[in-house]
């Protein structure tokens, strides 16, 4: 590969002087060491082995200026299913002091003492082959099985190490972006002819309307650079959870894992690869439509699904790597606002009350939790029973949100498993050039489905399914574009 050293001026690219740019990476794995319950399916699941390893991979930057002022973020992107809080993932009961992100600030703030905390955020991949990671999910499993809590303090300690290595890693060097297309993501949820929605759903039907919604292929790409102008690393951000192989009993970071190799493959070795998935709620790397023709065309090809979608994303990597390269900024505007956002909950009716008292009635009655199914529609239904008790002293959700402007793009945060909806509107109204929505990221919000998807119904637009409904979901997206457009507001548009 042909590589060229980097100066204030690399690419003819525009620079804001004095905000020169320090970039640290590091990874770890995060593979739990014996087994463990994985989390994202209604019934048990032991792993045994791994088919991969999860990972964390943490990012660090740091502009620092001429007059000794900075700004900093270390985001870390982890193959996890999502990021535990205090309350708000546990399903009815259980183990839910598990707040990972503010026990992972409090290990590293005394070993950083040159870095703010609060500026550090995570963000999940949406992989159901990783460790449960809180209470209500499922019976405990006996000594040789590592409990929730086991896998979480295992895990600040590896999420310690990567974050300290990171920041102390830091470097000069450059940075680019650029947008790409590939198809990864695709709208999970069928409509029928009278009006109802299904995830899922069979589409081969005489009753099949429509897939409910829009799809997102764009790629959001970040690409860093060493001061010889080779890549060190990319932030690669997708519209679609990692779940192509959402039923095994293997830890496995799913296609992440493939996408990384490929990319290695393709350009270092040593290249770190930080995923981030986009707002993808109603998304999945699953057709609904000419599933048998893909599935056709991979056998032919040789390859498998995962396979194939990194194939897709590193052809899209290379198609716009010429053009990353040839617009290198040493030096870059940071700016990083984090604030508590407080959305209006998605309110339990007296209705919805009463089914879920007597369907938890019924599941005690009837008992048989061994298999998980049981056990997990018990604790939907009994979080349904506690919210109601709170909505009244309480009607807001309040969640962490971090908006971060890197020289021409905007990263923005959210908790939540949003619909594509929701991050089109942002992305939209943005002022920046490209917009990263990271879903997923700080802790675990639940569904947030647009309006439609309620009106259908179906899982992931049910009551159980989520805390903030669509006037939240509306409020999120103007906060989020109120607060990105805020740091613009000193240029012209």
């Amino acid at each position: 590969m042909q590589t060229a050293c980097l100066d204030a001026s690399s690419g003819g690219a525009a620079t804001e002087k004095g905000s020169k740019l320090l970039i640290g990476w590091a990874s770890k794995d995060i593979t739990p060491e014996k087994p463990a319950a994985l989390a994202g399916q209604f019934f048990v699941r032991i792993s045994k082995q791994a088919l991969d390893p999860i990972t964390a991979t943490a990012l660090a930057i740091e502009s620092a200026g001429e007059d000794n002022a900075s700004e900093q973020v270390i985001m870390v992107s982890c193959d996890l299913l999502w990021i535990p809080d205090d309350s708000r993932l546990a399903i009815g009961f259980g183990d839910n002091r598990q707040a990972v992100q503010g026990r992972l600030r409090d290990i590293v703030e005394p070993m950083l003492p040159d870095f703010d905390t609060g500026k550090l955020f995570l963000n999940a991949t949406h992989t159901h082959t990783a460790p449960i990671m809180a209470g209500g999910w499922c019976l405990e499993q006996g000594d040789e099985v590592m409990t929730p809590s086991e896998y979480v303090d295992f895990l600040l300690s590896r999420l310690s190490e990567v974050v300290v290595e990171a920041w102390n890693g830091r470097k000069h060097g450059g940075a680019s972006w650029a947008l790409s297309h590939a198809v990864v993501g695709h709208n999970r949820r069928a409509v029928y002819l009278d009006g109802s929605a299904k995830m899922y759903g069979s589409t081969d039907t005489a009753d099949f309307s429509h897939v409910e919604g829009y799809e997102d292929h764009s790629l959001n790409l970040l690409f860093f650079w060493n001061e010889e102008g080779e890549p060190t690393g990319i932030v690669v951000n997708v519209a679609c959870p990692a779940q192509a192989s959402e039923s095994v009993h293997q830890v496995s970071a799913d296609f992440w894992h493939e996408a990384r190799a490929e990319l290695r493959k393709r350009y270092s070795e040593s290249l770190f690869v930080l995923p981030q998935c986009s707002a993808a709620g109603d998304q999945a790397p699953r057709f609904l439509l000419s599933g048998s023709a893909e599935e056709n065309m991979r056998k032919r090809k040789g390859v498998s699904e995962r396979e194939e979608i990194a194939v897709r994303i590193a052809d899209a990597v290379d198609y716009v790597f010429p053009a990353a390269k040839n617009d290198i900024r040493t030096e870059a505007r940071l700016d990083h606002v984090v604030e508590e956002l407080e959305l209006p909950v998605r309110k339990v009716s007296k209705d919805e009350l009463e089914y879920a008292k007597s369907e938890y009635n019924r599941l005690l009655e009837q008992g048989q939790f061994d298999k998980g199914a049981n056990f997990v529609a018990l604790g939907r239904n009994k979080s349904l029973i506690d919210r109601h008790e709170r909505q009244q002293k309480d009607p807001f959700y309040r969640m962490e949100i971090h908006v971060v402007r890197f020289g021409d793009i905007a990263i923005a945060t959210n908790p939540f498993e949003l619909f594509v909806e929701y991050g089109i509107r942002i992305k939209a109204q943005s002022k920046a050039l490209q917009t990263f929505v990271i879903q997923l990221a700080c802790s675990a919000g639940g569904y947030l489905p647009t309006a439609k998807a309620v009106a259908g119904g179906g899982y992931s637009a049910e009551v159980a399914d989520m805390r903030v409904g669509p006037e939240g979901g509306q409020v999120l997206v103007d906060q989020t574009v109120g607060l990105i457009n805020g740091m613009w507001d000193d240029e012209n548009d």
